[in-house]
């Protein structure tokens, strides 16, 4: 019989230990609330730490290391991403994979470094210019939180992509007892550089992504540019062969959207109305879900993981019932704007609230009300 392996831990550390195992190799960052404890264990667990003086020279310096070979990683805040912004987009152009995990907290602007939320989902539905597609995975708990990390790095690699790992103050700093054992074993992942016929640096190659050649390279020469090329790197403008390069950004992640597309579905017979939620919000989802049940209220529940690009998977689940509850900690309900825009609907009812955690009881009154909730 397997005894427990149960222990204090926050999901910062969990995050980090998973990605070292993942094969990320370098932790870049400046510390910022409430990413801290990411910024001492990253530092104390992977190969390279950087400290940088600010966050633009953290994705400066992230994107060269990237360029060489060396798989990189940070954690910031709504304010440090704010001013990462040009370098991610760079990154996203050039091609070059990177975890970028985010702790959400309350905004606007500086708001409350101490307080958590889940704001920052529409920043990253327009954070491409261009409004191109980019992976965002939400951990839900602490299990996700280590499968997710190790998710992160295995879409950045094969993808040759950023990706963003959306967390909460709740999620990654405050401990909870918690079974090592629910662990799963992890794969390492390496940069795809299994080059196929003539080798070109944009050539696509697998999956609608080119093989990868670090700079520096004894055999190859290749190239990196954020600026509209074709298949050779060359600066070309409303090129036939750029803009479908330009093209192919996004859908190598549209088209393969099903390899890394993760959620939970909790059904019982006979339910109508749906719980989606998403990130620190389904702890509350699962207990509401449970006691609604116990009082012969049948209640299923979603929890949405990979949450851009969107899968259509979701409206498919959703139809299937008669009325959906999107609970999210934001104002306006950001995930719900994505899926169904500005558009108020009799049949899709939004919860939300900031500056505190959605409670069970809370989901239970809309559910029971059938009407929506913002406090």
């Amino acid at each position: 019989m397997e005894t427990t392996q149960t222990t204090l831990i926050d999901g910062s550390k969990l995050i980090i230990e998973s990605l070292a195992r993942s094969g990320a190799q370098a932790f870049v960052a400046y510390p910022i609330t409430p990413s801290n404890w990411m910024y001492k264990y990253g530092k104390q667990r992977l190969p390279l730490f950087l400290a940088a003086p600010d966050e633009i020279t953290t994705l400066q310096w992230m994107a060269g290391l990237s360029a060489t070979g060396v798989m990189p990683v940070t954690s910031s805040a709504f304010p440090g991403i704010a001013l990462m912004v040009e370098s991610i987009n760079m990154a996203y152009a050039m091609e070059l994979p990177m975890v970028i995990i985010i702790t959400q907290r309350l905004g606007p602007s500086t708001g409350s470094a101490t307080t958590g939320a889940q704001g920052d989902l529409s920043l990253l539905k327009g954070i491409i210019s261009g409004g191109y597609a980019v992976p965002v995975l939400s951990p839900s708990d602490f299990v996700d939180a280590w499968t997710l990390a190790n998710e992160a790095v295995r879409v950045a690699l094969k993808y040759r992509t950023p990706v963003f790992l959306l967390t909460s103050k709740e999620m990654v700093m405050y401990q909870r007892s918690f079974d090592l054992n629910r662990l799963p074993t992890l794969r390492s992942y390496d940069y795809d550089r299994e080059i196929e016929g003539e080798f070109k640096p944009y050539k696509p190659v697998r999956n609608l992504t080119p093989a990868f050649v670090p700079l520096g390279d004894d055999n190859h020469l290749t190239r990196f540019t954020a600026s509209t090329h074709d298949e050779d790197a060359n600066i070309r403008k409303n090129d036939p062969e750029a803009l479908a390069n330009s093209k192919r950004l996004q859908e190598k992640l549209v088209q393969n959207l099903d390899d890394f597309f993760h959620m939970d579905l909790d059904t019982v017979e006979g339910a109508r109305d749906l719980i989606l939620t998403w990130g620190i919000t389904a702890d509350a989802a699962r207990e509401a879900v449970q006691q609604l049940r116990s009082r012969g209220k049948a209640v299923d529940l979603l929890t949405v993981k990979t949450l851009l690009p969107v899968h259509p998977r979701i409206y498919d689940i959703i139809d299937g019932y008669e009325r959906t509850f999107i609970a999210e900690e934001n104002l306006n309900g950001q995930f719900r704007q994505i899926l169904f825009g500005e558009k108020t609907s009799e049949n899709i009812l939004g919860i939300s609230k900031i500056g505190n955690m959605i409670t069970p009881p809370e989901i239970i009154r809309a559910v029971e009300t059938q009407k929506s909730l913002q406090l």
